[in-house]
């Protein structure tokens, strides 16, 4: 192992840089377009107009109306905003409060339902999940109420990469009249989105986890779905959430996601392979190693493991000396020294869920980095075994 000042990237769930072209769609609107778009003169209507045209291409990519979106700072606002906002408006209109949710959620969500269940009186149930971290739909119809407010399920989990059969447990939903909310923030970028094909009633967007920047996301709200206003102010976003709109940020959210979804096939093609040969080669070359997630539905950037005898973070520290970049699980458990939440959920011993490790590719990557990756990893775990 020698550091040869390289700097690898492997931590693309976490993060990505914002795509050439995303930037230069965003730019003008730092300097020339920057009026309000609240504001009814010439510079307030060239923001609008920049305003409702990225709307318009949000929209045509998850196959919604430009009215059923609201643009929010992050992914984390969106899924906030989705569970209080339903749940506290269903509450008020039917008495509904009981929450499903899986336990392989994001912290935007699982904390948000457990405020909602401390504070606001509702009963939270978790919904089971198999060793892969899957959702079936027979469990979520089994569990429905009369009294549920609100499901919702990860489309694509961030720290184990498996996918969840998000069309059929929206059409349980959809036959009970249960609103169904699913966090798409990993999935956008890989994944179709077409809200009416997922059966979805909610779906939120996260710009920088797609090659958009950082500080912005949307809120897909299907048309009926009643909200509560968490952040109240102004009118903007018909009056569902005010503040003033971020209008560089949004241009560069609506270029990323129409990137994302056209260049999709190709993106896929570039990672999945280098995906693929990290799993085979960490499997056979080192001892005590075990793949998390589904091995087949996962995002097709997507590996993590858990090694037994290794601290993961530890190792993580190692990793970054010798000029890798990657990550232990969800990056805001990064220095954590509790193990992940949904790797618990998948039933794993604590000492065994401490040793994880999540590697997550992009666009940036290249076989050769992947190779030299693989040829210093094994010595590293092996290290980090010896200091434990």
């Amino acid at each position: 192992m020698t550091n040869d000042n390289r700097h690898i990237y492997l931590d693309y769930a976490a993060t990505t840089p914002v795509d050439k072209r995303v930037l230069e769609k965003m730019l003008p609107y730092f300097t020339q377009g920057f009026g309000n778009p609240s504001s009814i003169h010439f510079y307030g209507q060239q923001a609008e107009t920049a305003l409702e045209e990225a709307r318009q291409k949000v929209a045509d990519c998850l196959g919604c109306q430009p009215g059923e979106l609201i643009f929010t700072s992050c992914g984390s606002e969106s899924d906030n905003l989705a569970l209080r906002g339903i749940a506290l408006a269903r509450k008020m209109q039917n008495q509904s409060d009981h929450l499903l949710v899986s336990p392989v959620e994001h912290h935007a969500v699982t904390r948000t339902a457990q405020q909602l269940a401390s504070q606001f009186g509702f009963e939270l149930e978790y919904l089971p999940v198999d060793e892969f971290g899957r959702v079936s739909p027979e469990d979520v119809a089994s569990r429905l109420r009369r009294t549920t407010a609100l499901v919702s399920v990860i489309h694509a989990n961030n720290e184990i990469g498996t996918v969840n059969p998000i069309r059929e447990i929206g059409l349980v939903c959809r036959e009970a009249g249960i609103p169904f909310h699913t966090d798409s923030v990993q999935a956008a970028g890989y994944l179709p989105v077409s809200v009416d094909d997922l059966n979805v009633d909610a779906l939120s967007l996260g710009a920088h986890k797609f090659y958009g920047p950082k500080g912005v996301g949307a809120l897909y709200l299907r048309r009926g779905t009643p909200l509560l206003p968490i952040l109240t102010g102004g009118s903007q976003e018909a009056n569902r959430r005010a503040g003033t709109h971020n209008i560089p940020y949004i241009v560069g959210l609506a270029e990323a996601l129409f990137l994302s979804q056209t260049e999709r096939e190709t993106r896929i093609k570039h990672v999945e392979p280098m995906r693929d040969h990290i799993i085979a080669n960490v499997l056979e070359e080192i001892p005590g190693s075990k793949l998390t997630g589904h091995p087949q539905k996962r995002l097709p950037n997507h590996v993590s493991f858990v090694f037994n005898g290794v601290d993961g973070n530890s190792l993580l520290m190692l990793l970054d000396v010798e000029g890798y970049a990657c990550s232990s699980g969800s990056a805001c458990k990064t220095g954590d020294p509790e193990p992940s939440d949904v790797l618990l959920a998948l039933n794993l011993p604590r000492s065994l869920a401490l040793g994880s490790l999540r590697i997550t590719l992009g666009m940036g990557n290249t076989p050769d980095e992947i190779a030299a990756f693989l040829n210093d990893l094994p010595a590293m775990v092996e290290r980090v075994r010896k200091l434990g």
